[in-house]
Formats: C-alpha cells, structure tokens, sequence
C-alpha cells in the first residue's frame, strides 16, 4: 500500500488494506488472468474518496431485499420501497412469506417492476425456508460456490444479485461485478466488452487478495466513480482519481 495513503479509523478496513500490502509482498496471481494494476486502482480511490461505509448497518435481510429491489432501478427508489416494508412491519423472511402477494406488490410498487419484484422476494422467502428453515446464518454458513449456486437457481436472482448477497449480507468473498465495473474496465483497456460476467468477477478475484472486506470496498469506489466521473456520456476525467492510468483521452471527456 502506497505510503501517502490516509488509512482510516475502521479496524475492518485497516485489515483489508493489510492484505493488499501481503498480497503484494508474495507477488502477483499466479492465473494468466489476473490484473495486478487493479491493486493500484484501489490505492488510487481510497486515497481519494476514502471508507465508503456500505450498507454496514443494516440487517441481513434487509440487504437481501435491497439487493433484489434495486433490480433495473435507481437505489432511491428501492430505499422507498424498503422504508414500505418496513412500516408494514414485514421485513422479515416470516412477514415476506406470509404477506398476500397482491399487498407486497402494492408496498414495493416504488422500485418499479413490482409485480415481478414481489414474485422474486416470495421465491428467495421460499427458499430459505425450504432449505435453511428460514435461518440466514445457515444458510451463510453454506461454503460460498454451493451457496452461489443454490441462489443462482431462485426465481429472480441473476449472478450480480447474488455477488451481492453473498458479500453485503453474508461476508463471503465474493467481487460484485456491475454496468460502472465495466465501463471503467473497458475504457481503461482491461476489458473489451465480450468478457462474461464471470470472466470480469474472475478478473478481480484471481488479482487481489480474497477478502470479503476489500471487495465490498473496492466495490462500493467503483460505483462513487461510476456516479461522480465515468459516466456513460462526457465523462468527468479531468478529476477523477483514475485519470493516470488512463491509456488515451476518453472521446467526449471533460
């Protein structure tokens, strides 16, 4: 870890931050894949952005239902949603589980799609208690590929919305992998566009060290940079952090 860099208060992400500097010190990934420039990237956002503070202080479930909710649609509107279900008093795998269909799809109207969002949350409320007696820390105590693997198969969750489960809510190290992950890849020439999904989840996992607490940091910078620099159109190269590293000027940059 580059010495200029202000580490912060969070003992959490202090030992993140420790393993990049042993990662570091072992050399890079072994696997022809791995990009170890990605450790400098990091460097780069944490030095300037710092701890983002991530979904820290809510419930596990409440982080599976975000996950879903914020399918296709901006986070504001899936925290309305959220705060409906929470009023109801029904999050809760029990009160998803028990709510008629037509009520939840009413309450969760606000994340769009909802009709298909209160099938989805009914599936995965389903499936917990099917398989896991309604009990999320067994179900997280499942080893990570198994568990990618069962969620991959419930109704409504595709690959990033279980990255996002299994990290967010179940601390398992898995990269979580989104629209901002890829525009930033691609423009800086470590993706071309063609990658699967787990080509660029393997990119970063096969390139840092394999901690749950770095990838949700990691992370959570890509999306502050995707929100405030990379946009899809005249992106804001001029201040972002990422600049140096770019190989060409971006077509529309400002």
């Amino acid at each position: 870890m580059s010495t200029c860099l202000s580490l912060p208060e969070s003992q959490s992400t202090r030992a993140s931050l420790s393993l990049v500097q042993r990662s570091r010190r072992a050399g890079p990934a072994e696997s022809p894949a791995a990009l170890p420039i990605l450790h400098r990237y990091f460097d780069a956002l944490f030095a300037a952005h710092g701890e983002q503070h991530w979904w820290r202080s809510r419930s596990p479930f409440e982080i599976i239902v975000g996950a879903i909710l914020v399918q296709n649609t901006a986070w504001t509107n899936a925290t309305r949603a959220i705060a409906n279900l929470r009023t109801a008093r029904l999050l809760t795998p029990t009160g998803i589980a028990k709510v008629p269909q037509a009520k939840l799809a009413r309450l969760v109207r606000p994340s769009g799609y909802f009709r298909q969002k209160a099938l989805k949350l009914k599936a995965f409320a389903r499936f917990l208690r099917d398989h896991y007696r309604g009990s999320l820390k067994t179900m997280f105590r499942t080893p990570t590929a198994q568990l990618r693997e069962q969620l991959l198969r419930v109704h409504g969750i595709g690959p990033e919305t279980a990255d996002s489960i299994l990290l967010y809510a179940g601390n398992h190290p898995v990269f979580v992998v989104d629209a901002y992950t890829r525009r930033i890849l691609e423009r800086h020439g470590l993706a071309h566009g063609k990658e699967s999904y787990e080509g660029v989840r393997g990119l970063f996992e096969q390139s840092l060290p394999n901690d749950p607490k770095l990838f949700n940091e990691f992370h959570a910078l890509i999306v502050h940079t995707g929100k405030h620099h990379c946009w899809s159109r005249a992106p804001l190269c001029s201040t972002c952090a990422l600049r140096p590293f770019l190989p060409r000027p971006v077509d529309g940059s400002r």
